[in-house]
């Protein structure tokens, strides 16, 4: 059998683009926040991960543009050589200081972050322990650890009591990490922190939380997870991108002094990648800045993400109840998520299909997710639309 062969027997998207409702790879000719340009037409963002509308800053796009005049468009080697800058070291300390740990460590992206923690702090005879809806980041972690002869479990999603049976099956002398999403990226559903990190204390293992999808938007001024629950001092590792609420590109680790000085001289991920750009890092150094000074950003993304999470609901539809900026509406079968995209996106608001093998069969949804730069007329277009298209195809009535 040829190599490539099952690339050319791969025809479900062809198949799906000749219908005329293929939702991926859509290019972005203009970005201005909440309103985007597609085809040379300007439609709502309903679907960035931007969370505080901080892309667009006027601060944050000078933050990067000096970044670049003082040191370049790149820095043409990696932390552990010739690409630690000044702004580096910088955006470590403040993240540290805003998450409340003693150190932090930045990564290239956030993807990196997660497989280069957990592969690195879980070795032999170690076990992570990893919630099942995970990001797929953190999933490809858990894979390392078991090829490398570390021990990977899984519980059901943010269901305590099994996680409970799980741990509790496992060397009570063993090092162990549970793993889980603070927020999880599809449903926007928010991890059980107090039980798990209860859980962790008993059975004496250590706490990992992705807060990439939490940090901007939960807690005392955006802190996170941690924070949100009053936990900052339980949660030993926690997470963060800068592609959502920090209006960059990288990731970072945050908690002890020890540990981070540990992944430097030992992750792969970080020693064997290019450092994060100039103007990556001071984009999300410029953003952290802004998250503390305007509080109130985190307090309008609540109010828009409630605004529409309760519109979508008193229209009729299967929506997802949370208090985060992910709003997943339920369409629950893969076609008619296609179709029902197309309508919206035809109508001017542009949103993300969400299909299986991603979500479970039956649970295929549209995820919205909102901004802090979203305006009211902007939320009523949107609501509009899906009452509009929800109607015509008859998913509500």
């Amino acid at each position: 059998m040829d190599l490539f062969d099952k690339c050319r027997s791969f025809t479900r998207a062809d198949e799906v683009k000749k219908l005329g409702c293929y939702p991926y790879f859509k290019v972005i000719e203009a970005n201005d926040g909440p309103v985007v340009t597609i085809e040379g037409r300007h439609l709502i963002m309903a679907g960035s991960n931007n969370y505080l509308g901080l892309t667009t800053h006027p601060k944050v796009k000078e933050a990067a543009i000096n970044a670049v005049r003082k040191y370049g468009s790149g820095n043409s080697g990696s932390r552990f050589l010739n690409g630690t800058l000044d702004i580096h070291i910088q955006l470590e300390e403040s993240l540290a200081k805003f998450i409340g740990k003693e150190a932090a460590l930045t990564f290239s992206t956030g993807y990196q972050t997660n497989q280069g923690v957990i592969a690195t702090l879980v070795g032999k005879d170690d076990y992570v322990i990893s919630d099942k809806e995970n990001h797929a980041s953190i999933v490809v972690g858990t894979l390392m650890v078991k090829g490398s002869g570390g021990g990977l479990a899984r519980f059901q999603h943010n269901d305590m009591a099994d996680l409970e049976r799980v741990v509790s099956a496992l060397p009570l002398d063993a090092g162990k990490l549970i793993v889980a999403d603070g927020v999880f990226s599809m449903s926007g559903d928010i991890v059980n922190l107090p039980a798990l990190v209860s859980l962790a204390q008993k059975y004496n293992a250590r706490v990992m939380v992705d807060d990439a999808h939490a940090l901007g938007v939960l807690g005392t001024g955006g802190r996170g997870t941690a924070s949100y629950f009053g936990l900052d001092g339980s949660v030993d590792l926690i997470m963060g991108t800068f592609s959502k609420s920090l209006a960059s590109q990288g990731g970072f680790v945050a908690g002890d002094q020890k540990v981070m000085e540990y992944l430097k001289h030992h992750s792969s991920a970080f020693t064997f990648s290019a450092s994060p750009t100039p103007a990556a890092a001071a984009a999300a150094l410029a953003a952290l800045e802004i998250i503390e000074e305007e509080p109130e950003r985190i307090d309008r993304l609540r109010y828009n993400s409630n605004k529409i999470r309760n519109g979508l609901k008193d229209l009729g539809f299967s929506v997802i109840i949370g208090e985060t900026a992910v709003v997943p509406v339920i369409i629950g079968d893969d076609m008619k998520t296609f179709i029902f995209w197309k309508g919206l996106f035809d109508a001017g608001v542009f949103v993300n299909a969400v299909i299986s093998p991603a979500v479970p069969q039956g649970q295929q949804l549209l995820r919205t997710s909102f901004m802090a730069t979203h305006e009211d007329a902007h939320l009523d277009q949107i609501l509009h639309a899906f009452e509009r298209v929800g109607k015509q195809l008859g998913i509500i009535h």
